[in-house]
């Protein structure tokens, strides 16, 4: 089969690996000269932990095992397994993390309570006093997201059936599984995937007006070298109130007896932050849901989390060299794990994995290589 993948975030790199892997021909076309989206704008997180229990969990589960197989193959996607500590801090966190590893999935998950000892030896980089204890998730890993689409596109490229035409803007499906460029070229295939990302106008809207999938906005930075291992990646326990496996009676009354600071509330703020293969920490985010967004880079959440941050590592946070901004795409129903749409025969839409992007992409993708036979 000759197939066409429409973008080169992690999505639709994905889909292009699983094709390739299967002995067929990849033309991947993006309208940038490379990614430049949510695949590069984000943490490098393969977050298993906070998934909701079924189809999703089930889902960043097998994706996690195509990562791990992956970074075998391709060292330079920087794939470790370090799993992650969602840091406690009072009672009412404990009993949420006490839930949760009281859930029948929590093996799978490889969820273990902490305690504040157990936490430090875990991870010697978080000495401060608050630390009350952890929820470590075993299965949760990292990848280096700057660089992990150059990887992957180089390992495809030796397979010899992989053409990469970057600065080409899809504008049209002509026919049957063919497609015009900006360029004015045609490309055929037997399959056409279009992994588009945020970018829902266009061409996308004309193939799907009533598209159920919205934009999420978030803020991130990046830190100059911590000098010493942060061993796992970590997370504060407002992170409880974004991820589904936490939701329930424990959450409701952490809400009810801990509001969060204004700043946090505001910009809906988590503590999310992963080292980078040079030292440096990157540390977000924000949920903004409301477009258009704003175009600024607002300085309080970045304020509220370094604070969480140095609360939680018991020294000031090294210099922050990067802010930036991200924007991803998000079913509207967020029980769904990705958005999967025939558009035309022969053409299929596959966007919406919200923040799961980056975790479940291998297993996204993979379902769509076996639903369509490839």
């Amino acid at each position: 089969m000759r197939v066409i993948v429409v973008g080169a975030g992690v999505v639709g790199t994905m889909h292009a690996w699983h094709a390739i892997e299967r002995g067929h021909e990849v033309v991947h076309i993006e309208r940038e000269a490379e990614a430049r989206g949510a695949s590069v704008r984000n943490f490098g997180l393969v977050w298993v932990s906070g998934r909701a229990g079924g189809e999703e969990l089930d889902t960043a589960l097998r994706a996690r095992e195509l990562w791990e197989a992956i970074g075998e193959r391709v060292p330079g996607l920087g794939f470790r397994a370090n799993g992650s500590l969602t840091v406690l801090t009072d009672p009412a966190e404990l009993a949420v993390a006490e839930a949760a590893a009281a859930r029948p999935d929590a093996a799978a998950r490889g969820y273990a309570l902490l305690t504040a000892e157990e936490t430090r030896a875990a991870n010697p980089a978080l000495r401060g006093s608050a630390v009350l204890g952890a929820l470590h998730c075993e299965r949760d890993a990292a990848v280096e997201p700057r660089v992990a689409q150059r990887a992957l596109k180089d390992k495809l490229l030796e397979s010899g059936r992989y053409t990469f035409l970057g600065g080409r803007e899809v504008r049209e499906i002509t026919g049957e599984r063919a497609v015009r460029d900006d360029h004015g070229d045609v490309h055929t295939a037997d399959a056409v995937v279009l992994c588009t990302g945020a970018w829902l106008g266009g061409l996308v809207k004309e193939l799907a007006p009533d598209l159920p999938v919205r934009r999420v906005r978030l803020q991130m930075m990046q830190t100059d070298p911590l000098g010493e291992a942060l061993t796992t990646s970590v997370a504060d326990a407002d992170s409880f109130r974004y991820y589904p496996a936490y939701a329930g009676g424990a959450l409701d009354a952490m809400a009810a007896a801990r509001q969060q600071p204004p700043a946090a509330a505001e910009h809906r703020a988590q503590l999310l932050m992963v080292q980078r293969a040079d030292g440096g920490l990157t540390i977000g985010d924000t949920h903004e849901y409301d477009a258009p967004f704003d175009f600024d880079v607002v300085e309080d959440p970045y304020e509220h989390l370094a604070g969480v941050v140095e609360g939680l590592l018991g020294r000031p946070l090294p210099t922050v060299r990067r802010r930036w901004a991200g924007v991803y795409a998000q079913c509207t129903d967020t029980a769904r794990v990705v958005h999967r749409q025939r558009v035309r025969d022969g053409v299929w839409l596959v966007t919406g994995p919200g923040g799961r992007g980056m975790t479940c992409s291998p297993a996204i993708a993979e379902r769509t290589a076996n639903e369509l036979g490839w």
